[in-house]
């Protein structure tokens, strides 16, 4: 679940923040959606600049998109104390995480939040697991987590009956911006 090693992650967006943030003039922006599937952060997808740069051009397209010249930023990351979902261990954590979520709603007769959307895609339930996760390690007087990473499938199956599907990736959630130790203008082809 610990893993301490350095990644490369690519960052989706538009130009004109691209070229402040790589100028060290501005900070990455950090997502704090209610459906953002690692939790709240910074995004990366992990050694792939072209599933950043096809996010940007999909975002171009949205109806209230924020990309009107799509760009991709590289960095650094040191993983630090990753909660890393590709490990099987991590899962017990988040299983546990889940079922506290379910007795705090319970408690406070909320109702539990819901993944919705084609492909899952508005992730509210995740979201909600990964803040109480964060939240009983920070109760229980336990080292953050510096970033989560996890494996995604998505898209359409490469033929058919595969497993495999055309946007599958790894996702980095960056916690705390110190973990970011540089960001670069990645050479596209």
């Amino acid at each position: 679940m610990v893993s301490r090693s350095l990644v490369l992650g690519y960052h989706g967006c538009d130009q004109s923040v691209a070229r402040r943030v790589i100028a060290a003039e501005q900070e990455l922006w950090r997502s704090e959606k209610p459906w953002d599937w690692l939790g709240h952060g910074s995004y990366f997808w992990e050694d792939s600049p072209a599933r950043a740069v096809r996010w940007a051009e999909d975002e171009l397209h949205r109806k209230h998109g924020k990309v009107t010249s799509p760009a991709v930023i590289g960095a650094v990351i040191d993983l630090g104390n990753c909660l890393n979902l590709v490990d099987v261990g991590a899962s017990e954590l988040v299983k546990v995480a889940y079922e506290a979520y379910g007795v705090i709603c319970k408690a406070s007769a909320t109702q539990e939040a819901r993944n919705r959307g084609p492909g899952l895609r508005a992730r509210y339930l995740d979201c909600a697991v990964m803040k109480t996760l964060h939240g009983l390690r920070e109760q229980d007087g336990l080292h953050a987590f510096d970033t989560v990473r996890g494996f995604f499938i998505e898209g359409e199956p490469l033929y058919p009956g595969a497993g495999f599907r055309e946007l599958d990736h790894i996702q980095i959630c960056v916690r705390h911006p110190r973990q970011i130790l540089g960001f670069f203008q990645p050479r596209l082809r």
